[in-house]
């Protein structure tokens, strides 16, 4: 998609899709109460081509918010139970023979859609997760001799339950690594709660209309690529990633001994590209620091891994990133 490469048609630009966001927010708003934050998210992710770890309880409608998502932005939704009896071609397909041809077909898995719910992800052996992390990173599955390429957009939405860990596999760190944003999902208010009852006793599915398509949010990430980062906005995010690895260096010598390993550079392009979403959605044609304020916690929180000592203090990874947000110098 081709636009007009000035400062005035990106900001042009960058307003019309702002209005877009705002209405496709506010359709979402119709069926789903509460939640916001892990719309905007999800929201994002799409724009950005990043995917989504959330965590949180049973019951806290992750599956009806996806599902909602999909049918606002017209994109073809797939969702998987991972279970321990799992198989990788259970999630990207396999090769099916046809005795009458005598030939081995394709049998595509659910993987092939836009938007994919990958429930309960450490549920399902290192090898499945393995085949869903790469499919994720690659954007392509490959199935006997043949490669395919996923669907654009594309985003996972996978989730974990942080209470229930009997029969579960934790993700590696390296394959949380991937996910753009970790996402905690906690209870609504009360008048939310009530407000959910009484949707549901109504027994109708509020119906939605398309506000987004494929091509406005491929197009949405291409302009976000365009939007202006300053040099010294930039090294801010490099600077946040780097205390996260050598705190004594900008006086946090405090986190010193909390922190196991710090963030990876695929932190500090994800800041960024988060950030950059961030600023379009807000309106603007330029990234500031409190677009990196603004997501920091969801982007770093998975990568920044605290020490037993910090563990055995109470001490999580979002005070840490906390704290570290509060004292490095914001330009």
């Amino acid at each position: 998609m081709s636009y007009d490469a000035s400062i005035e048609g990106i900001e042009q630009q960058v307003s019309s899709y702002s209005a877009l966001l705002e209405r496709a927010s506010g359709e979402m708003s119709r069926r789903i109460v509460g939640q916001k934050d892990v719309v905007q998210r999800l929201i994002m992710a799409l724009i950005a081509e990043g995917h989504v770890l959330l965590e949180g309880l049973p019951g806290l409608a992750k599956t009806t918010t996806v599902k909602t998502l999909a049918q606002t932005a017209a994109l073809s939704f797939g969702r998987i139970q991972f279970t321990p009896d799992l198989l990788p071609a259970d999630v990207i397909g396999t090769q099916i023979y046809d005795p009458r041809s005598g030939e081995f077909k394709v049998r595509k898995g659910p993987i092939f859609q836009n938007i994919v719910l990958a429930d309960e992800i450490n549920r399902a052996p290192a090898k499945v997760q393995s085949a869903l992390l790469e499919a994720m990173q690659e954007r392509q599955v490959t199935i006997g001799d043949q490669s395919f390429r996923l669907a654009r957009p594309f985003l996972v939405l996978a989730t974990q339950n942080p209470i229930e860990q009997e029969g579960t596999y934790p993700l590696p760190e390296a394959q949380v690594d991937r996910f753009l944003f970790k996402v905690n999902v906690t209870y609504g208010s009360l008048d939310e709660e009530q407000q959910v009852i009484a949707r549901a006793m109504t027994g109708d599915e509020t119906p939605l209309t398309p506000v987004l398509t494929g091509e406005s949010l491929l197009g949405m990430r291409d302009l976000s690529l365009k939007l202006h980062v300053a040099d010294k906005v930039r090294r801010y995010i490099v600077q946040l990633v780097f205390a996260t690895r050598d705190p004594a260096a900008y006086g946090l010598k405090d986190l010193v001994n909390l922190i196991h390993i710090g963030a990876s550079p695929r932190a500090s392009i994800n800041l960024e590209r988060a950030a950059r979403v961030n600023a379009l959605m807000q309106g603007r044609a330029f990234v500031t620091p409190q677009d990196i304020k603004d997501v920091g916690l969801d982007v770093l929180r998975h990568r920044v891994l605290p020490t037993y000592e910090a563990e055995a203090e109470g001490v999580k990874s979002e005070q840490i990133i906390k704290r570290i947000f509060d004292r490095v110098d914001v330009p």
